[in-house]
């Protein structure tokens, strides 16, 4: 799963954790966004949040962080995401936390 994980930070904490991994697929699915096929969302619990999102391909997460501003849109409200580079795996203690 090296280099094909990315952390996502900056949608908002009251955002139920399967509506964040939902609106964060379709935007991360979308090729004008760099996106495209996604094997995994994970949002996790925290403040703030992030989600970790594992591309089908290591190319497609490079593409994602070459995009400067991702803005994920939630009706009316635009909330600037951050988007990095998930280089270690999740380890037993993260994983039974959520």
């Amino acid at each position: 799963m090296a280099g094909r994980t990315v952390r996502v930070q900056g949608f908002p904490a009251e955002l139920p954790p399967d509506r964040a991994a939902d609106k964060l697929t379709i935007h991360f699915l979308r090729s004008r966004n760099g996106g495209g096929d996604i094997a995994e969302v994970r949002v996790l619990p925290g403040s703030p949040p992030c989600a970790l999102i594992t591309f089908e391909a290591p190319e497609v997460a490079q593409r994602i962080l070459k995009v400067k501003n991702h803005v994920l849109a939630i009706g009316r409200t635009r909330y600037p995401l951050e988007v990095t580079l998930h280089a270690a795996e999740l380890s037993p203690d993260e994983v039974l936390r959520g």
